[in-house]
């Protein structure tokens, strides 16, 4: 992708989402400075507070853009049973989630922020994952091992306990993990 002198600057800690965002091999810059306080609203609809937090980061951030940048944000929620499943607090919390999420479908909703000083878009892409029944142990073994708590749901697809637990999915695996890379070339072109 050409990006024709523009800068790329992607707002997230994520390294899920540095990684997929590198996979169209463009340069970008990591700024996570952002004056926006990560609250979720739950009066709004479960499935708008993805479009919500990915537009609070986007418009708090720390800075105004120069004439040359393109800021992408985002942000990933599960929603089982219709219970908004964010990052959880402890390993308490990620337990009853992956509890919760064993031998059930759940969503993934990731909206993501693409703005410049001219444009402004956000949008979301849902993909939905099938969990087979997960024993304790393996619940244990992953959250001794892998600490998920830095990730919506309690887990990470690309983890071992996608390896084992994920029994199919409809949508886009990256979407699962983080950034619909696939809406977000998309999108750039109208940015470039």
């Amino acid at each position: 992708m050409d990006l024709k002198g523009k800068k790329i600057i992607l707002a997230s800690a994520s390294p899920r989402r540095r990684e997929i965002l590198g996979g169209l091999n463009v340069e970008f810059t990591v700024d996570t400075k952002n004056n926006f306080e990560e609250v979720l609203d739950l009066s709004l609809p479960h499935e708008e507070l993805p479009a919500a937090m990915a537009e609070g980061k986007s418009l708090g951030f720390h800075r105004e853009l120069s004439d040359d940048e393109i800021l992408i944000t985002a942000d990933t929620l599960v929603l089982c049973d219709d219970e908004v499943m964010g990052k959880p607090k402890d390993e308490e919390d990620a337990r009853r989630m992956l509890h919760r999420l064993s031998a059930k479908a759940h969503k993934v909703i990731t909206a993501v922020s693409i703005r410049n000083n001219l444009k402004y878009t956000t949008f979301k892409d849902i993909s939905y994952v099938y969990f087979k029944a997960l024993s304790e142990e393996e619940i244990s073994y992953y959250i001794d091992n892998f600490k998920p708590f830095d990730k919506a749901g309690a887990y990470g697809i690309q983890e071992w306990i996608g390896y084992i637990g994920i029994e199919r999915i409809e949508g886009s695996f990256f979407n699962i993990m983080g950034l619909p890379i696939h809406a977000v070339y998309k999108e750039l072109q109208n940015f470039i």
